[in-house]
């Protein structure tokens, strides 16, 4: 008994093949086709390439909507075909009737198959499109960009070039997020290596791909406040008008992890130093000028600041440090990175484990005991803990060297010790404490969680749900 308009609401949230399913029931459902405003087609990769029934499909569904005033989501996955024009054309039809009857999203994968799909016209404008994304084969071949609206773009395209690229970010005047993500080794040139956007607030870009050692990362981005970027370390990072940004997010990965051993990295006790065998070439970046309030930092980028930073920069403003860690990555960098963030209020730490070395100084037990005990109060949190003796011994530490601490944050493996979990908070609360005033936390007590919840950049490192008043 519901009203059509509702039904077509339903359909339009389930993909459009399933939505045509139902006009079988009755001639009523046979109509309520035409009041469908989101489309979603999805080719199973496995089809041949070149088949025309998913084809024929799309043209019947687009000939019912022929009276529809209104298209506000088109999602269109596909296996493209080998030198057919008239499939081509067909593609390009699709997307520009939605495109004159208001779309708002579209969103377009054609699986990878050595074929492009260009999205071909003089000029490439629409005054409703709101978010893009081109996936796969998909790209762009235009003389002109001019998308008022767009404030969201997603690209992992193998076939998107460099000027077809800078016009589509000069063509979006309002742009607020950038997805950019490169894996496949056949794409072409390195387009992550150049942002510039007077309008970006976030930008996001996973590059992996095996030729971009000698690339230099340009970043131009006055409004940025967020910043993910992983991907191999190059040589150098160009970053102008960045005085905005306040959260980064790094996972630099090295070229090859054996051109360094930390084994050649010994300490010369008469000469007080250290010496370094094996040190990859520094990298060249200038992040002073950076206001960050808070890092994230996964294992091999922590490790990075040793290996290719001459200097560690001064983080006047940050206030959470969070780094992830495992076995195969020291912690080399992290006593002069806490030197060199003065304001510091929380640090979180993903897993203790770490790859012992002679260098972690103050922040590890592994290293020559030589503890600067701080005036400033501080935050610790710890997630994934298991309890080994590793864990354990480097708890242990902090609790009895770091006078700094004020609270500490423990949030125990469950998969690994639910049934170990009052052992655990024993075994934690027995540790002796230089400062009187730390006070350890379970967070399986449910306030607590609830409590770090609120804390966005703690909840993201856990993967909790953010509350309400965050």
């Amino acid at each position: 008994n519901l009203p059509d308009e509702i039904l077509g609401k339903i359909l339009s949230l389930v993909p459009t093949k399933v939505a045509a399913s139902t006009s079988v029931l009755s001639k009523r459902w046979r109509n309520l086709l035409g009041l469908i405003d989101s489309l979603c087609f999805d080719e199973p990769e496995e089809a041949a390439s070149g088949s025309h029934r998913f084809f024929d499909f799309v043209d019947k569904i687009f000939a019912l909507l022929s009276e529809s005033p209104i298209i506000k989501k088109l999602s269109l996955s596909h296996v493209p075909t080998s030198g057919r024009d008239d499939d081509y054309s067909r593609v390009n039809r699709w997307i520009w009737t939605a495109l004159e009857r208001g779309l708002s999203e579209l969103h377009l994968h054609a699986t990878p198959r050595c074929h492009g799909v260009y999205l071909s016209r003089e000029l490439f404008t629409s005054n409703t499109l709101v978010k893009l994304t081109l996936s796969g084969e998909y790209a762009l071949e235009v003389n002109r960009v001019f998308l008022p609206a767009l404030k969201s773009i997603s690209l992992s395209s193998n076939w998107l070039d460099g000027p077809n690229y800078g016009r589509l970010l000069d063509g979006c005047p309002v742009l607020e997020d950038l997805l950019i993500t490169e894996t496949h080794r056949w794409a072409l040139p390195c387009y992550a290596s150049f942002v510039e956007s007077a309008s970006l607030r976030r930008l996001v870009i996973t590059v992996k791909l095996s030729d971009t050692e000698d690339t230099t990362v340009f970043l131009k981005a006055p409004s940025l406040v967020f910043l993910d970027y992983s991907g191999y370390v190059t040589n150098v990072y160009d970053f102008v008008d960045l005085d905005m940004i306040v959260e980064a997010r790094l996972n630099l990965m090295l070229w090859d992890s054996s051109v360094y051993d930390e084994h050649d990295d010994y300490y010369d006790c008469d000469n007080n130093c250290y010496f370094d065998d094996g040190r990859p070439e520094g990298i060249s970046a200038d992040i002073t000028g950076l206001q960050l309030t808070t890092l994230h930092l996964s294992p091999e980028s922590l490790e990075l600041f040793h290996l290719c930073c001459e200097s560690i920069p001064v983080f006047n403003n940050l206030l959470t440090l969070s780094i992830e860690s495992d076995k195969a990555h020291g912690w080399q960098a992290m006593p002069l990175l806490l030197e060199s963030c003065p304001n510091l209020h929380t640090l979180v730490i993903k897993g203790l484990v770490h790859r012992v070395t002679n260098r972690c100084g103050d922040a590890c037990p592994c290293g020559p005991e030589e503890h600067k005990n701080k005036k400033r109060r501080m935050v610790l949190g710890i997630s994934e803990y298991g309890g080994s003796f590793q864990e354990l011994k480097q708890m242990r530490h902090f609790l009895g060297k770091l006078e700094c601490l004020e609270t500490v944050k423990v949030c125990v493996d469950a998969k690994e010790n639910n049934n170990n979990r009052e052992v655990l908070r024993a075994n934690l609360l027995s540790l002796p404490r230089l400062s009187s005033k730390c006070n350890i936390i379970d967070t399986a007590i449910p306030a607590v969680v609830e409590t770090l919840k609120t804390n966005e950049p703690f909840a993201r490192n856990l993967s909790l749900p953010m509350s309400n008043s965050s």
